[in-house]
């Protein structure tokens, strides 16, 4: 069995790089990231959430916020919608929150259009764009210049206080831990130069209540660092990917993460899981007294990992040129 449970500075072995290009750019990438603790302080808030059942559309980084909520919140039944359809259920009594950091995202837009039809209660969360054209509620999101998925605290404050999910006390410990982690997230960078050494995959492997941090740190490696990553948690994992850990081809060229489980019952689970498939798990352990702490920390600590393997790879960070272009072709 190989469970590593983080590692200290001393125990990594220094590495001095030269990047490929050159990556100035990053600088402005990290004040993006260095601006999360700051996006808490966001008041936007739903006004009605008396409605039977909560429908939330969003894609790519828009589509973050509504994934957390719908692990963290379980009062009312949660509908998440990342294609141009709704589900036929949606009514009078549904709660549709449609989340397009630029207001422009044509699947967001056709999603809210059909809700319009329905007849549901719309609220929509934006920096502006087409989607303020339909809807009951608009929250409108500070204008600042940061990708979508670097906006993520003005994207989610909404869903946590409009829900009762998480109190100013709570998100002032927040602060404090992203701080922290601002201001030394040596070991990230660590863990981002053995990614880079041996031209790693990613494999990150949750577990609740942080399987959409999984999620994210994937999505952050295919944006931030372009390299693909893998995202999947237990206990379902033990139910496939533990069969393909034993024998799958060039086991070599993955790097796994996994979480440090918050159950027993899983901690179980994944020491069996390296045992048994003699893989070794790269355990982070999240700092912080409740799961909201515990959930930003996590998610920051990925954020850091796939911002520094962009500065070793020599890539901007911010580019998403080819997605862009995507777009426009659509258009």
């Amino acid at each position: 069995m190989a469970i590593e449970m983080g590692r200290k500075k001393s125990e990594v072995a220094a590495y001095t790089y030269k990047p490929m290009r050159n990556t100035s750019v990053n600088m402005d990438f990290k004040h993006e990231l260095e601006s999360l603790k700051e996006q808490l302080t966001f008041n936007g808030r739903i006004k009605d959430t008396n409605y039977d059942n909560i429908v939330i559309a969003g894609m790519g980084g828009s589509g973050m916020p509504g994934r957390i909520f719908h692990e963290l919140y379980s009062e009312k039944p949660v509908y998440l919608v990342d294609d141009y359809h709704i589900p036929n259920f949606v009514g009078p009594r549904t709660l549709f929150i449609s989340v397009s950091n630029s207001g422009n995202t044509e699947e967001t837009i056709s999603a809210t259009k059909q809700a319009v039809e329905k007849g549901a209660h719309i609220v929509t969360i934006s920096k502006g764009g087409e989607l303020v054209k339909y809807g009951d509620e608009h929250i409108i999101l500070p204008k600042k210049n940061l990708q979508p998925r670097s906006s993520i605290g003005y994207m989610l404050a909404p869903f946590l206080s409009s829900f009762g999910i998480c109190t100013q006390k709570e998100l002032l410990g927040v602060y404090k831990i992203l701080d922290e982690l601002d201001k030394d997230n040596e070991e990230c960078k660590q863990y981002a130069v053995e990614i880079f050494k041996g031209e790693k995959i990613p494999v990150i492997q949750g577990s609740a209540p942080f399987k959409t941090v999984a999620y994210r740190w994937k999505t952050q490696f295919n944006e931030n660092a372009k390299i693909f990553a893998y995202a999947n948690s237990f206990p379902e994992l033990n139910h496939n990917d533990t069969v393909a850990l034993t024998h799958t081809y060039n086991k070599k060229a993955f790097f796994f993460f996994a979480f440090n489980p918050q159950y027993e019952r899983i901690k179980k689970r994944l020491a069996l899981t390296s045992e048994l498939t003699n893989t070794e798990l790269h355990v982070i352990d999240a700092k912080g007294k409740n799961t909201i702490e515990k959930l930003f920390y996590l998610m920051h600590y990925g954020d850091y990992i796939s911002y520094h393997l962009s500065k070793l790879r020599g890539l901007d960070a911010k580019d998403i040129s080819v997605s862009l272009e995507m777009k426009r072709r659509l258009a």
